[in-house]
């Protein structure tokens, strides 16, 4: 097969999966979106996505590689779950970044189609994967001021719940996991990977990085919040002695932003006839804070003490059954596969590559555990 072929149909394979699993959230979306007319333009999405679909599947069988029936891995499936839990103007802005995405694949992909009947076929569907990212990208405007302005602080407000309680509870497993691992190999570089010191040494490791870190989180989340709410007193306070004053600031901050002053005035004007709307604005605006920002301080140390916990318990788990080098090695083991597994999981945070993101991880962890041991060997004579 020559290499070009190959690359059309690894290609073209890609595309298939790729339009297989856009369909399916389509659908998603579709079935519990309340707005009719909303939820006419997700299903209509997804017809196009099956068609496309259907289309690169028999492309692939007359090529002699027709793809089994699409199965969706367990990272589509909890990418998913995490989509349909945000609101729909959110998971669409997501959505939006995997039509461009697709876009881009589609050019590669007519670069090394082995006929012009393929090339006309996915330009056609390239033009058609533009449109849907026009069209997604306005999916959440309405034809009023404070939805235009919801648009422009949206994506703000979906990173910061993108990460939320998932993100913290991934950095707070990483963290347990590379402290614990870190002073398991120090410790048993030290003593010959004594047990009793291992246990003792990871488990106290456990405890402190568990209730440092749920501190940790709460302190920062209560402090982060009294701010706010002290911001929030003053900008209302300012709010009620000049609105006019106040109202003219956030003219200015849209101007800033590129609109005319008539369309920053008309913004403004709308948006000051409700004064909570106004205070949130200017709150954003202003002083770059929303109460979206700050979840409960509770949940954050709740999440961060069980996570971290749960990742510093695993390097010390074998020493319970085994000892020696034995349980060195199991260490080892079930450590650089967590570590991989962790950096995997932020597949659903970040969007990324999960393989890379596992493999970067796995390498730091390994990394970090090779130089606590040197340095625990280099210190076992003072130890014996």
């Amino acid at each position: 097969m020559a290499d070009p072929q190959r690359a059309f149909i690894s290609g073209l394979q890609q595309a298939w999966r790729d339009e297989e699993r856009s369909a399916r959230n389509y659908r998603a979306l579709a079935e519990k979106e309340p707005n009719p007319e909303k939820k006419s333009i997700l299903e209509r999405m997804a017809e196009a996505e099956e068609r496309h679909a259907e289309s690169w599947r028999r492309r692939l069988k007359e090529l002699g590689a027709e793809p089994a029936p699409y199965q969706e891995s367990v990272v589509e499936k909890l990418r998913r779950w995490m989509l349909l839990r945000s609101d729909t103007v959110a998971a669409v802005r997501m959505l939006e970044s995997g039509e461009r995405d697709a876009d881009g694949l589609y050019d590669a992909l007519a670069k090394v189609s082995p006929s012009p009947k393929d090339v006309a076929e996915i330009r056609s569907a390239e033009v058609e994967e533009r449109a849907h990212a026009r069209a997604l990208g306005e999916f959440g405007d309405q034809p009023n001021v404070e939805s235009r302005l919801d648009r422009m602080l949206g994506r703000e407000r979906w990173h910061v719940r993108g990460g939320g309680w998932i993100g913290q509870a991934i950095y707070g497993v990483n963290d347990g996991l590379g402290a614990a691992f870190g002073v398991v190999s120090g410790v048993a570089g030290a003593t010959h990977a004594n047990s009793e010191f291992v246990l003792l040494g990871g488990l106290a490791t456990a405890i402190a990085s568990a209730l440092s870190m749920g501190s940790g989180a709460y302190l920062a989340m209560k402090s982060q919040r009294e701010v706010y709410e002290a911001e929030m007193e003053k900008e209302k306070s300012e709010i009620e002695h000049n609105p006019a004053e106040e109202q003219e600031e956030l003219e200015l901050f849209y101007q800033l932003k590129g609109f005319t002053p008539d369309e920053a005035r008309g913004m403004a004007s709308r948006i000051a006839e409700k004064p909570d709307q106004l205070l949130k604005t200017l709150a954003h605006e202003e002083l770059g804070l929303s109460e979206q920002t700050f979840p409960n301080p509770w949940t954050a140390a709740s999440s961060a003490t069980i996570s971290t916990a749960l990742g510093a318990f695993i390097p010390v788990l074998p020493f319970f059954f085994a000892s020696g080098s034995t349980a060195l090695i199991a260490s080892f083991v079930v450590s650089t596969m967590a570590h991989f597994a962790v950096g995997a999981s932020k597949v659903m945070v970040t969007g990324r590559s999960w393989a890379k993101s596992g493999m970067e991880m796995t390498l730091v962890g390994v990394g970090e555990a090779a130089v606590t041991y040197l340095i625990g060997l280099l210190i076992s004579p003072l130890v014996g």
